[in-house]
């Protein structure tokens, strides 16, 4: 079976998945896939062997300013010409299945020449079931139109639809430890700000990771240009997480037990939502700007979490790929949920959890 995957290529979380799918993937000798990643410039991707001789298109993306989405440069930044050439150039005859993580190109490709097409991802989760917020009439349309498919399967902490599955994990098999640094990833505030944000906790170690600051050391803060493999073990060593609203990173300190704070980016629907999310079932501290306040009393409260530890969801996507993806996702998700212990709403601060049957 051939098959063609898009990945939006904007925000890291999903690269993230898609490595965690490709390594499920390559175990099926049946299946030969072509990813193409649009959305951020080839030159910024990173860490890319896994997905071999890779495709690459301009597509779509949003810009920000002092993590804040901004409208008119998002604008700006488009091509929309360009966007519409490559969906009616991308040739699909030689594909059995188009599989889209919130990718356009893909997506509309399929969608224009009536091809099947299967939304795999978080944003496919946002259906009506999951908690929203911050939405206004621009972010439903983005939402329902920026990738449409023909079937989903959406991706979320907690099963709030029945084609809803668990977190895909992207974590590598080492022993997670806590060691004296906060790992803080806010790539869509300005980066210096964020560093004078931080000295004004001296007595923390902070390692702060971005594509946009280079190796380097500011008092009690270590600059860190992103790095696949470092920032996996300084999340798996550190005590905490400071971070932006995105699902993937999330998720994985959810899988590690590893404390949050999160601030969502300002005025983009999904980010909100997700900050929700975790507020209302209580899994992180969320807070709307980059308050003192809230750092120090996150700080000063730092402790481990339980973890939850969702199941190898890419492992059994993959499979379910593999067999031709015929059976229901709702069946797919109901399995997966089976047994995955989420900390209770009520009673998160004294370990305790409930079981989904």
């Amino acid at each position: 079976m051939r098959i063609l995957y898009g990945v939006q290529g904007t925000g890291q979380g999903h690269i993230s998945r898609a490595r965690a799918m490709a390594r499920e993937l390559k175990l099926y000798p049946e299946l030969d896939v072509t990813w193409l990643f649009s959305g951020r410039s080839r030159n910024r991707l990173f860490d890319m062997d896994i997905f071999g001789e890779f495709e690459w298109r301009r597509g779509l993306t949003f810009a920000s300013r002092e993590g804040r989405l901004h409208y008119g440069d998002t604008v700006r930044t488009n091509n929309l010409f360009s966007f519409v050439r490559d969906v009616w150039s991308l040739d699909l005859d030689s594909y059995d299945l188009i599989i889209s993580d919130y990718e356009p190109v893909t997506a509309w490709a399929a969608k224009l020449k009536g091809r099947r097409s299967i939304g795999l991802g978080h944003q496919y989760a946002f259906d009506g079931s999951s908690p929203v917020t911050g939405a206004n009439p621009i972010s439903k349309r983005v939402m329902r139109y920026f990738a449409p498919v023909s079937e989903s399967i959406g991706l979320h902490w907690y099963p709030y639809g029945h084609q809803i599955c668990p977190p895909i994990i992207d974590l590598p098999s080492i022993q997670t430890l806590t060691d004296r640094h906060v790992l803080v990833y806010l790539p869509f505030e300005n980066q210096n700000t964020v560093t004078e944000w931080l000295q004004q906790r001296p007595d923390i170690l902070f390692k702060q990771y971005s594509p946009d600051v280079d190796n380097s050391t500011a008092g009690n803060v270590q600059r860190c240009t992103t790095d696949y493999a470092g920032f996996k073990y300084d999340l798996s060593t550190c005590r905490g997480v400071v971070c932006n609203s995105g699902f993937e990173l999330i998720s994985e300190c959810l899988q590690w037990g590893k404390p949050v704070l999160t601030f969502p980016m300002r005025g983009q629907m999904e980010q909100l939502s997700n900050a929700l999310a975790l507020d209302q079932l209580n899994l992180a501290m969320v807070s709307d700007t980059l308050d003192s306040e809230a750092l120090s009393r996150f700080l000063d409260n730092l402790r481990e979490h339980c973890s939850i530890n969702y199941p190898n969801v890419a492992q059994a996507l993959a499979l379910w790929i593999r067999d031709g993806a015929n059976k229901p996702p709702s069946e797919v998700a109901r399995g997966l949920w089976r047994g995955v212990r989420i900390p209770s709403i009520a009673s998160i601060h004294t370990q305790q959890t409930r079981v989904l049957a």
